[in-house]
């Protein structure tokens, strides 16, 4: 089993910056060989959890949404077993909960489809102010 576990959210106001963090724990084997990618979703009120970034679990490609694209960067601390997301040139979109999550499919490639995610953390909230 994984567990995650996001920290480093907030309030901020527009054009503002943030860096989320997410500590992975569990099984060693679980984490250091089971795992295919790791990404990051957000979900405001009243809207389906949606995709922001995606990374494969040893840091060699990304894949962003549209919308964040230029703005968020996602990376991955393997030997420290972290996933982070630094949010510059926040928007008043941006705002909603953040959730960390991993896949254990293989051959499908990086993808932001919720579906395809078997771990998920409790997420944490991030508010930006117009």
């Amino acid at each position: 089993q994984v567990r995650l576990v996001e920290s480093g959210g907030g309030s901020v106001q527009a054009g503002g910056s943030l860096r989320l963090s997410c500590a992975a724990s569990g099984d060693g084997y679980t984490l250091s060989h089971t795992l295919s990618q790791l990404a990051w979703f957000r979900q405001a009120p009243g809207q389906e959890r949606e995709g922001v970034a995606a990374i494969y679990s040893g840091g060699a490609g990304t894949y962003y949404h549209d919308s964040v694209k230029g703005r968020f960067t996602i990376s991955r601390d393997s030997a420290k077993n972290t996933l982070d997301l630094q949010m510059n040139s926040l928007k008043f979109e941006d705002t909603g909960m953040y959730y960390c999550a991993a896949s254990q499919q293989w051959g499908v490639g990086l993808t932001l489809d919720r579906n395809r995610y078997n771990y998920w953390g409790q997420g944490t909230q991030v508010t930006v102010s117009s």
